[in-house]
């Protein structure tokens, strides 16, 4: 991962009290609260273009539901790979914007609103500025979204935890803050690069239904073209003197669903895409002079998943695949350097469409349903993680749609419970309603987001009808990214949609979603370039199941902090690498920071004269990058909680020795183990 300011990563820049601050500790079955908006402010001309970039980390303690498996995920004890926060933040001309790209599920409307009302006295980003992007690992944390809905169904165990919201909106707002104090002159560069053979598209019959596919053929062997190759990448460089620049911030945006790493993992990881941010980090800091920022979200994935061998899901898979995007990534950021530019334009729009009003519904030609639909195919489950038994039942069985009777407005779609016994389960008001449309102007591309899981065929319908509106204009590129500022299931096309797979199923708004998404998102483009700031929204109001899953400090005293027994070493299997293991007793999860470092590995050339930190390959061996699991094991016992490290294929050289070493946390004392080699 090259050298890491552990500084750095475990900073935060303190915020004032948010909407949930006096919720985090109460005891109310429901979370209420209010964002008023703030309007754009006029900002003044900026010549040229100033950067900043942070990073924030968002691990939490063990104990969290996942989010992305549904019933089927575990709570999370402990971390594989860290949960991060990645900001680019550009100001040039009268506009300003944040571009978050977080290791979660999805972005979330609670998340942004409250992130941007908590930097407003302290930056000039307007909310239409922040945008809350992901990478869609299905091994974080979830209960943090803005629906009854989600908050229940994405996860393993139910309701909207104020606590780790909070945890996230000042850690977010506190990178923001960051990108935007230290912003210094720069450059900027996108492009695009396409990567073969790592992804496959998981629904390849309903995606040969479209009349825009000529190759119609079931061939398994197509899966591997029927994706989004395009990776993207924003390359932003410090200004140094006139002739020279320094890497301060890589952005990508990638379709890849993150589920490498299959829902028995009970760690919190940020799956294919820890891989692949480290990897382009480590590229990046071995060619260059500088230690930028690296981060990553989604494109349009809904229906592509890693290309992984058979029966080997899991970590070391998950690197393969990770690493080889990266790579790919790497290499396309060298090409960018002859493109930097340091006059770019900028504009940021944001519109939100309330679906409770009837008139919101329709554009144009185009509407949607009042009453969203859960399919019987959601319940079947994707095709890489499907339900046992139920998968091979009509109607939950893939391909099964209805073809007889009143189809009304949600077409072949077979309704979970029928269309009138699922409202009396399913309240409407507990569905996403407020639909939000994001467009970022960055030069001559157009960034849209949008809260749902995006096909590679919607996605690339909802680019043209950007593309389209903005003839004309000086765009020539459109890029459409997936979960941004909340999540509302799935779009699939008309065409996909008629065949009822998982992704047709999910898609709760009926088959006319990606048309009105592609109109809604071509009116918001042509509304905002040229504009600045375009912002269309109205005071937001929440109102959630609540439960408390993030721990509390534990009151009792704290025990010794030791190891116990010695560092044991196991040999690799098909999936996972070699280990080197030893386990310690410690205070509760809830005495700890998680989102700082915890423990590290040290070498030793001289039988432990002296020690330094060890970095086989030029990686640093700590938990800052892919080379130490940390799982709280079990507790407590006295008050005492025993948790384990482990060194992930280690590098070893004869006659070095390593020790692990147990960072200072949280007023928790630092301490070195019993060497081994």
């Amino acid at each position: 991962m090259g050298e890491h300011d552990d500084q750095t990563a475990s900073r935060r820049t303190a915020i004032g009290p948010t909407a949930l601050s006096g919720l985090v500790d109460g005891r109310s079955r429901r979370s209420r609260f209010s964002v008023t908006v703030r309007p754009p402010v006029d900002l003044p001309h900026v010549d040229g273009i100033l950067a900043g970039a942070a990073e924030a980390d968002l691990t939490p303690p063990p104990g969290m539901p996942k989010a992305g498996y549904s019933a089927n995920a575990h709570d999370g004890n402990g971390f594989r790979t860290r949960l991060r926060a990645r900001v680019t933040h550009l100001r040039a001309g009268t506009a300003s914007m944040a571009l978050v790209q977080c290791d979660l599920l999805a972005g979330s409307s609670v998340v942004q609103y409250l992130v941007a009302e908590a930097v407003a006295e302290r930056t000039d980003i307007p909310l239409a500025g922040i945008w809350i992007g992901a990478t869609h690992t299905h091994a974080g944390p979830g209960q943090f979204l803005g629906t009854d809905f989600y908050n229940h169904h994405a996860s393993n165990r139910v309701g909207f935890d104020p606590a780790y919201t909070q945890f996230l909106v000042e850690q977010i707002a506190g990178a923001v803050i960051e990108a935007h104090d230290t912003r210094v002159p720069a450059k900027v560069a996108i492009g695009s690069a396409e990567v073969w053979g790592l992804t496959r598209n998981r629904s390849h019959d309903p995606h040969t239904q479209n009349r825009t596919v000529t190759d119609k053929r079931l061939d398994p062997q197509r899966k591997w073209v029927a994706v989004n190759p395009l990776l993207h990448l924003i390359r932003v460089d410090r200004i140094v003197d006139d002739a020279t620049t320094e890497p301060l911030a890589a952005a990508v945006i990638f379709s890849i669903h993150g589920t490498g790493v299959p829902m028995q993992a009970h760690e919190y990881n940020a799956d294919v895409w820890a891989y692949l941010v480290g990897e382009l980090k480590h590229q990046i800091e071995r060619r260059h002079d500088g230690h930028p920022i690296v981060g990553a979200s989604e494109g349009t994935h809904a229906d592509v998943a890693p290309a992984l061998r058979p029966g080997l899901a899991g970590h070391r898979e998950a690197r393969r695949i990770g690493t080889g995007i990266g790579a790919e990534a790497a290499d396309l950021f060298d090409r960018l350097a002859s493109e930097l530019r340091d006059e770019v334009a900028l504009d940021t729009g944001l519109r939100e469409i309330d679906l409770d009003r009837s008139a919101n519904r329709r554009i144009g030609d185009v509407e949607v349903p009042d009453r969203p639909a859960v399919g019987a195919a959601l319940v079947a489950g994707a095709t890489e993680n499907l339900t046992p038994v139920l998968h091979r039942i009509p109607p939950f069985k893939a391909g099964s749609p209805r073809r007889i009777g009143r189809k009304g407005a949600h077409g072949p779609k077979w309704i979970l419970g029928g269309r009138w016994g699922q409202p009396l389960i399913l309240r409407k008001k507990g569905f996403p309603r407020r639909l939000s449309v994001q467009v970022l102007r960055i030069g001559d591309t157009a960034l849209v987001g949008l809260p749902f899981e995006i096909t590679v065929e919607s996605g690339r319908r909802i680019a043209a009808a950007v593309q389209g509106a903005l003839a004309g204009q000086a765009v020539g590129q459109v890029i459409v990214s997936s979960l941004v500022n909340e999540y509302w299931g799935y779009v699939a096309t008309e065409e996909e949609y008629s065949r009822q797979f998982y992704e047709g199923g999910h898609t709760l708004y009926g088959p006319n979603t990606e048309r009105f998404l592609s109109a809604q998102a071509a009116k918001l483009a042509a509304d905002t370039v040229g504009r600045g700031v375009v912002l269309d929204v109205t005071d937001r109001s929440w109102d959630l199941a609540t439960r408390r899953f993030f721990p509390l400090p534990p009151e009792a005293a704290a025990p010794e902090r030791r190891f116990t027994g010695r560092a044991v070493f196991h040999d690799p299997t098909d999936r996972d690498d070699a280990v080197w293991e030893q386990r310690w007793v410690d205070v509760a999860p809830g005495g700890l920071h998680w989102y700082e470092p915890l423990v590290r590995v040290e070498q030793s050339d001289d039988d432990g004269a002296t020690w330094s930190p060890a970095a086989p390959g030029g990686r640093r061996a700590d938990d800052q990058g892919w080379a130490l699991e940390v799982t709280h094991i079990d507790g407590p016992d006295a008050g005492r909680h025993t948790y384990r490290v482990r060194w992930h294929d280690p590098g070893h050289r004869f006659g070095r020795r390593h020790r692990f070493v147990l960072l200072a946390n949280n007023d928790r004392p630092e301490l070195a183990g019993d060497p081994f080699d």
